[in-house]
């Protein structure tokens, strides 16, 4: 390791550590543009020039010189600074006077490093370069004038969004930053490269004029459009949210989030239900909470507990399940979340955890997809499988429809039967998953949703045990969900023998009478005209149209909660605002219901509701762990069917109700579709 001395402080590091990254360690400050920590070294903006000896008499790029045993750098002296300042008059030379416009102002890396090492004059009085708008699809705005040809944009789109449709064209001063053929970015993370930008050359189209950075307020809270719970800052004005970015969390999402994470928040303020609604007459009419709770109490009287059924969401908290559930109970009445038609089964932990944790994808060497489209399911993740897979230290194999994951994966077939092959050995990647050190397999819900699922998550199962997957602190065996609250409920046993279908079909026969559905819109609702049914949820949406009662609750940002992750990780949201109209929380709702029919619930506040809750499932105390289950046997032996998977998600964005209210999400599928990209994943094999 070699050490070394920077302005008087020595430093060990790591082999093939920078001197940037060394002086970062030393508590040291070199300004950069070029340069980020999860993207290759460009070196092309020398901004981080140091003097360095022994070394070359003129300054060096501090972001591309390794650390040498003896060095001696110097980052503050006046030949340092006289160079620094000369870099940043030629970055300037072009760059316009926008500062008041631009979006980026308040949050703007040039703005902050030409006050800090500039020399605030301007010596060039020619014309400024002007660069046309580029069209980079309905999320970026682009101000290329204000380009600095960082190439931050470029090498995230090749090396992490794995759509390497970004790039430079021209030479010199002609240099232009541009996707191929001016067609939109199409990657389901485009948005991060806003982030990555330090100028305003790429900008939030959505967000385009809508507020500046000191106006707003700050939540920390988590993401509920996918299952992998992304660590996410809320940014409000008033009762509204006008942006969401990306927190860093290391072993989630690192610092990136997926462009529904990001710009569905405007579906927040669309189609809101913000007041409770009975049928009357066939049609759904203002009423007010004591008449809602009167008619459902009614309706409730004198039916035994097989006759009611609820029906669990995906983007429900804990806390709202567990108060759910605490109700249903007291009624004798069964409840289920699986609304996708997944059979996972509650009983054995091991057998619906993402097992390995998101950050063991950096360990594997060996994946096994079945039935899974990771880019569709999870982008960030699959981002960091192709991370790993950048390393050619871990193959990745995919049984399911063939499909563009950004990196190339070996397709085994579209056939369940192949995965008693890889187990009997007969197939070429069973040799794979035997010489791995650290194999993994990650079981999609398009696995999990046939009526022979049972026997492929045996199959998993065995295959797991030959090659063996788990072993010492290691286990391979991974499910990944779609659905932020499904972990959850599955560790509360939200699930029934028959499942979803059973309830449904209960209600088509006329066995079930009432179905209490808690924002679960990806049913058939045709299938539930005959029974009398509550929806309680925070949009207008496919639940609402079978509904005989509606009771508004409220959405993500504007609760506090506890959300479990693919991996069984728990994470507390906050509320960034309070709800439309007389939308309440979730579990409030349950509450004061329980209270009118006669089955008062226990707890009082949120603090009496999750001291219950943690009682009852001691997991839910151990905050932002990755958990660990003893490996068990789970599914059921026999054979699967030949017929090929389905994914689980077949359009993006417009997984959920809220996905389905944004305009921006309208105009991202729009975009995707004239560029010539279906519903399925989109780019290149990298």
């Amino acid at each position: 390791m070699p050490t070394l001395t920077i302005d008087g402080i020595e430093v060990e590091v790591e082999q093939g550590t920078t001197v940037l990254q060394a002086a970062e360690q030393a508590g040291i400050e070199i300004p950069r543009f070029c340069y980020h920590e999860r993207l290759s070294i460009a070196g092309n903006c020398r901004m981080c020039l140091v003097e360095v000896s022994p070394g070359p008499p003129k300054p060096a790029a501090s972001c591309a010189l390794p650390a040498g045993e003896g060095m001696e750098v110097k980052t503050n002296t006046e030949k340092v600074k006289k160079y620094r300042e000369g870099v940043m008059e030629f970055l300037l030379i072009n760059h316009p006077l926008d500062c008041p416009i631009c979006d980026q102002g308040g949050e703007c890396d040039l703005q902050d490093q030409s006050m800090a090492y500039g020399i605030g004059d301007n010596r060039y009085n020619e014309k400024r370069r002007v660069v046309k708008e580029k069209n980079m699809g309905p999320l970026i705005r682009t101000i290329m004038t204000r380009c600095i040809h960082c190439t931050r944009c470029v090498r995230f789109a090749d090396e992490i969004a794995g759509v390497p449709s970004l790039g430079a064209i021209g030479r010199g001063e002609n240099t232009q930053i541009t996707t191929y053929n001016e067609q939109a970015f199409a990657s389901e993370m485009s948005g991060n490269v806003v982030d990555l930008c330090p100028v305003g050359a790429l900008t939030s189209k959505p967000y385009t004029f809508k507020a500046r950075p000191w106006e707003l307020k700050n939540t920390e809270t988590i993401d509920v459009h996918d299952a992998l719970g992304s660590n996410i800052r809320i940014d409000s004005r008033g009762r509204a949210v006008m942006r969401a970015l990306p927190r860093i969390h290391e072993e989630v999402n690192e610092e990136w989030i997926s462009d529904k994470t990001r710009h569905a928040v405007d579906g927040l303020a669309k189609n809101r239900i913000d007041r409770p609604y009975v049928k009357k007459g066939g049609k759904l009419v203002e009423a007010t909470w004591a008449e809602a709770f009167e008619v459902i109490a009614k309706k409730l009287n004198g039916l035994n507990g097989d006759q009611i059924a609820g029906l669990v969401g995906d983007l429900c908290d804990a806390e709202s399940m567990y108060a759910f559930k605490a109700m249903m109970i007291s009624l004798g009445a069964e409840i289920d979340c699986r609304q996708d038609g997944s059979r996972v089964g509650a009983k054995q932990r091991v057998g619906y955890l993402f097992n390995s944790g998101v950050a063991g994808i950096d360990d594997a060497d060996a994946c096994l997809l079945i039935g899974s489209n990771p880019r569709h399911e999870i982008p960030v993740l699959n981002a960091r499988l192709r991370q790993r897979w950048l390393t050619n230290k871990c193959k990745v194999a995919n049984v399911g429809p063939d499909v563009d994951l950004s990196y190339k994966v070996e397709q085994l077939g579209d056939s369940a039967a192949i995965l008693q092959d890889i187990l009997d050995g007969k197939n070429d990647f069973a040799e794979t998953l035997k010489s791995a050190e650290k194999p993994m397999l990650i079981l999609g819900q398009g696995a999990l949703n046939r009526d022979d699922s049972a026997h492929i998550i045996k199959l998993a199962h065995d295959i797991a045990d030959k090659y063996e997957f788990v072993s010492g602190d290691w286990n391979g065996f991974n499910v990944l969900h779609t659905a932020a609250s499904r972990v959850a409920a599955l560790d509360m046993g939200l699930v029934t023998d028959g499942g979803v279908e059973g309830i449904l079909s209960g209600a088509e026969s006329g066995d079930v009478k009432v179905i209490y559905n808690l924002g679960a819109d990806e049913v058939d609702r045709n299938r539930l005209k005959k029974a009398f049914v509550i929806y309680q949820g925070s949009h207008g949406d496919e639940g609402v149209r079978s509904a005989d009662v509606v009771l508004p609750g409220v959405a993500y940002t504007e609760k506090p909660g506890t959300y479990l992750n693919t991996e069984g990780r728990v994470q507390k949201a906050q509320r960034a605002i309070f709800g439309p109209g007389e939308a309440r929380e979730d579990w409030t709702i349950f509450r004061a219901l329980s209270e009118v029919i006669g089955k008062t619930l226990s707890f009082d506040d949120i603090a009496e509701l999750r001291a219950a809750m943690t009682k009852d499932y001691p997991a839910f105390a151990q905050l932002d762990r990755k958990p660990t289950a003893p490996w068990a046997d789970i599914g059921v032996a026999g054979n699967v069917s030949k017929d090929g998977f389905t994914h689980a998600i077949t359009d993006f964005y417009g997984t959920n109700p809220i996905a389905r209210s944004s305009k921006t999400m309208d105009e991202c599928r729009d975009a995707m579709n004239d560029a010539g990209q279906t519903k399925g994943a989109t780019g290149t094999n990298g």
